[in-house]
């Protein structure tokens, strides 16, 4: 002040201008009345201010011991520090008072002392905390019946979550780098305190989350989150979590590499995934609803993880099915995912298919929640050529399908011809199948050496083999049951009743594209090439007329063979 003053008096100005003075009048006001001896209180809320307007006026120990820098300082020593509420207030008011609070130290003394309590065991803490999370009916009768004591014992290991939420992005970034670094603490808590800070700042509307006004601090909060997710292969953070993060940083345009990471972590996880979480809207100048390019990348980098794991432990390969109900549940994952993309009108054939294609064989044990994707995307695409629907069919094997699914492929118009044939021929060759089964015993106990594929084209074979030879069996007797009367016409017809056949309609399809391989003894599934008409160049099916004019035999005796 003597300073100032003297300065003034040379410049003859009648008045002192202190410009920029830390904390403004309030924190001038403590300052006077020290140096008057009145008494002043300092708490957590005036205590910055008043350590940097104590500094900016000199009053250290240099020119009078006892000065009310050397008395702040105690205070902030021996009771704010002490105190986790005191603290972090302290570190919430320092925010207005930089670059003064910083140079002072103050801002880093206060995130030490914040992350150093953050690591305290649990069972140690006697400290009061904010922890309002919304509990179960169980959880709040048996906390109202806690004692103190117990309530002390019980203190969960995110206890300290809720309070530095408050914080801002910058400051919450160096306290979480502290307690991180401290190296004491769960990555499981770390993600649990990212995904709270989340929820408490992150609009929840599309709309708020690209609206100018908040989109550079959403996309400065997501790139903060990112990169302070804890370094433990995605361990930490939940999946859902994951991709709520990846959807925001999409929507406000975050750098790639941020996006690559979360990508990463995401697909480390993708089997917790949910079809809901999968629905990343598409940013312009995407015409799809939603960004299936973002999720083709996590699934090959799933895909990726599973054949890396498959070269380390290859003797698991055998079982990997049953081994790894994480593939299982990605394979229904992405099958419940393309239901849901294939509505959007704007999907590419290529780009379904792409995504399909992506999840291995083995992810796909049962392929109804594929039969239903693509039953959605034709009804969706009614413009499709004919080639673009036997494309997308060839997707699916129809001896994976279950007897619903097939049951309902067999009346659906939107599938190629062929398509429902080869539905209608493996579910026929599946019951005479489970028919053999239960009349012999020696099949049911009987083990197989040869391979999967080999035992299903051998039984398949044996399959077609016998029920042509019952549809001869019948057409023979069709055949004589037209010489006598009406009544021998019942009884044939009534002697069908051992063998299930299919419609006429059905049974003159089957004459068509029945394609059995007589010397090999097999039927190959190969939906791929199917068409939806019958005379079609590719097919291998020739059926030709053994009884000839010249044979001299009616024209109602004549039979077909099928080679």
């Amino acid at each position: 002040m003597q300073k100032l003053v003297q300065k003034a008096s040379e410049d003859n100005c009648d008045e002192i201008n202190m410009v920029d003075f830390p904390g403004g009048p309030n924190a001038f006001e403590i300052c006077a009345k020290f140096c008057y001896g009145m008494a002043v209180t300092l708490n957590a809320y005036n205590v910055v201010a008043a350590r940097c307007a104590a500094e900016y006026l000199e009053m250290t120990e240099d020119v009078d011991r006892g000065n009310l820098i050397f008395k702040i300082e105690v205070f902030l020593i021996s009771s704010i520090f002490h105190s986790w509420k005191d603290s972090i207030i302290v570190l919430r008011t320092a925010k207005s008072l930089l670059p003064w609070s910083e140079n002072l130290k103050i801002v880093g003394r206060c995130i030490d002392s914040i992350a150093s309590k953050t690591s305290v065991d649990p069972a140690n803490i006697t400290w009061s905390y904010t922890y309002n999370r919304k509990l179960s009916v169980q959880d709040k009768i048996v906390g109202d019946s806690m004692k103190l004591q117990e309530k002390i014992e019980s203190v969960p290991k995110d206890w300290w979550v809720e309070d530095i939420c408050e914080l801002e992005i910058d400051l919450y970034k160096r306290v979480m780098t502290a307690v991180k670094s401290k190296g004491r603490m769960d990555g499981a808590v770390i993600g649990e305190a990212l995904k709270t800070y989340a929820v408490r700042w992150l609009p929840d509307s599309v709309d708020a989350l690209v609206s100018g006004v908040h989109s550079w601090r959403n996309k400065l909060l997501v790139e903060t989150i990112a990169c302070l997710l804890p370094s433990d292969n995605g361990v930490g953070c939940s999946c859902s979590f994951l991709l709520k993060l990846l959807k925001v940083a999409v929507l406000a345009g975050i750098d790639d590499s941020s996006k690559e990471d979360l990508v990463k972590r995401i697909s480390l996880k993708l089997h917790e995934a949910s079809v809901k979480d999968l629905l990343i809207p598409a940013r312009s100048p995407q015409t799809t609803l939603y960004d299936v390019g973002m999720v083709q990348s996590i699934v090959n980098q799933y895909m990726t993880h599973e054949q890396r794991s498959q070269d380390v432990e290859p003797g698991k390969s055998a079982g990997f099915v049953l081994g790894h109900g994480s593939l299982l549940s990605v394979g229904k994952l992405i099958d419940g995912y393309l239901g849901e993309i294939a509505h959007d009108p704007n999907l590419s054939l290529t780009s379904f298919i792409d995504l399909s294609c992506s999840v291995s064989e083995l992810a796909r044990p049962v392929h109804d929640g594929l039969y239903k994707a693509i039953d959605i995307y034709l009804k969706e695409h009614p413009s499709l050529t004919k080639a673009e629907r036997k494309k997308i069919c060839g997707l699916m094997d129809v001896k994976k399908l279950t007897m619903e699914a097939s049951m309902h492929a067999a009346q659906n118009d939107r599938l190629p011809l062929r398509v429902v044939v080869q539905v209608l021929f493996f579910e026929q060759v599946k019951a005479a199948t489970r028919a053999q089964s239960r009349n012999s015993d020696a099949r049911t106990t009987c083990v197989s050496k040869m391979s999967p594929d080999e035992e299903w084209d051998k039984t398949m074979g044996e399959d077609c083999r016998s029920l042509k030879k019952k549809m001869s069996e019948v057409e023979t007797n069709e055949d004589g049951g037209q010489k006598n009367s009406k009544m021998g016409k019942k009884k044939s017809r009534n002697s069908k009743s051992g063998v299930q056949l299919l419609p006429s309609r059905s049974r003159r399809i089957f004459d068509k594209l029945w394609v059995v391989g007589v010397g090999k003894g097999h039927v190959e599934n190969r939906s791929s090439e199917t068409s939806g008409s019958s005379q079609s160049p590719s097919s291998a099916v020739v059926v030709r007329d053994n009884t000839t004019k010249s044979s001299g035999v009616p024209s109602r005796h004549r039979r077909h063979s099928v080679s």
